[in-house]
């Protein structure tokens, strides 16, 4: 078997999470966040679309994770990102980190919005 080491590019993947917290590109962010191939930012939850809709253009789809277990999106929130033109996909957010490195890994143009655990 033959093992490739993952180039990340300049984005940064996630390397564990925990109660209230991510570990990301090897830094500890508290609370909810934001990642995408520029960084990393704060993100406000669900009543927080702007910061989400500031990467219209630069990203395809947007993983939000829900906390430890998925949950609905609120409806309101769903059809601003539908107006946007913009995939939202919830789901927990451990499967929002996981999935969001498998992605990157390849090149694809998305992003993470995260509850903590």
């Amino acid at each position: 078997m033959r093992l490739n080491e993952v180039n990340y590019s300049d984005a940064k993947p996630f390397q564990g999470y925990g109660p209230g917290f991510f570990r990301i590109g090897g830094n500890v962010v508290h609370g909810a966040l934001l990642a995408h191939a520029g960084g990393v930012d704060a993100w406000g939850g669900f009543e927080d679309t702007a910061t989400l809709l500031a990467l219209k253009g630069e990203i395809d789809v947007i993983f939000i994770g829900t906390g430890a277990e998925i949950a609905h999106l609120p409806a309101n929130f769903r059809e601003v990102f539908d107006e946007a033109g913009i995939g939202v996909e919830p789901m927990s957010s451990p499967a929002a980190c996981r999935s969001y490195n498998v992605l990157l890994s390849e090149g694809r143009r998305i992003a993470a919005a995260l509850i903590p655990v």
